[in-house]
């Protein structure tokens, strides 16, 4: 795989450039390097339980100073295009604290009822109630959103229940799917970076350990780069419909090539 003409990576987080709460080995040289050679970079999460305020303080606490300007989660980018479609529209969101700020920064009304549409996030703090609630509007013909596709969320204890667990059971209930899914590998998530960018998928580069997210952003036009530092096992790749330009063990690995191409 040839670097040249790659003038943004996107790289995913958790299992990417930190497992836990330690940075991986080669992740503070990454970053030294495409500072010095003034590449772009974003780091995109499917996590919509956390603001970019939360993964900032995370990644300060680790000794990474990344700025909120370059972050951005799926919740973030579900109300950035909410907003770039209709302002101050009413919405029921099933979310965490933190994505409920994100939202009301970005001028939306948090509405029990009468909602212009509903939101679902990765929602650790869900109820019954919220569930319930989710489901009637969704019976009821409103338009239907869901922050991203993840059917678990690795946690240090082993994985748990992520969105996709509930899009299942509010379809089980419902009978139907999402109207929009935001986040990776979805296009919704790249147009967000394309307009911040101002750069076309060609000069884009995805980095990550999770194929059916990560890799699978390579379907439209970006180069892919797969770690093997978290999710995804070398094994798994005979069996993945979606297929990396490049397999590094991981990011420390990536640097060296980027410096060795020079």
């Amino acid at each position: 795989m040839q670097f040249e003409g790659i003038h943004c990576y996107l790289l995913d987080m958790d299992g990417t450039i930190y497992l836990g709460d330690q940075l991986l080995p080669g992740t503070c040289e990454f970053f030294q390097l495409i500072s010095e050679r003034k590449i772009q970079y974003f780091l995109l999460t499917n996590n919509s339980s956390r603001s970019r305020n939360d993964y900032a303080a995370k990644l300060h606490s680790m000794g990474l100073e990344v700025s909120v300007e370059w972050i951005l989660t799926s919740g973030e980018a579900t109300a950035s295009l909410l907003a770039s479609r209709v302002e101050g529209a009413r919405i029921y969101l099933v979310g965490t604290p933190s994505l409920h700020v994100e939202f009301i920064d970005y001028g939306f009304e948090i509405a029990d009822d009468d909602p212009d549409c509903v939101v679902l996030g990765f929602d650790t703090t869900l109820t019954y109630e919220k569930l319930s609630r989710l489901c009637s509007l969704v019976r009821e013909g409103t338009h239907y959103i869901a922050t991203h596709p993840d059917l678990n969320c690795p946690t240090a204890e082993g994985p748990i229940p992520d969105i996709g667990a509930t899009i299942a059971f509010v379809e089980a209930s419902t009978g139907r799917k999402p109207d929009e899914i935001i986040g990776k590998p979805f296009q919704h998530m790249l147009e967000v970076i394309l307009s911040r960018t101002g750069l076309s998928p060609s000069q884009i580069c995805m980095v990550g350990d999770r194929l059916y997210t990560d890799i699978a952003m390579g379907q439209h036009g970006l180069r892919t780069v797969l770690v093997l530092s978290g999710e995804t096992q070398l094994g798994d790749l005979a069996e993945s419909p979606y297929q990396p330009d490049l397999v590094v063990s991981g990011i420390g690995e990536l640097a060296q090539l980027i410096k060795d191409q020079g």
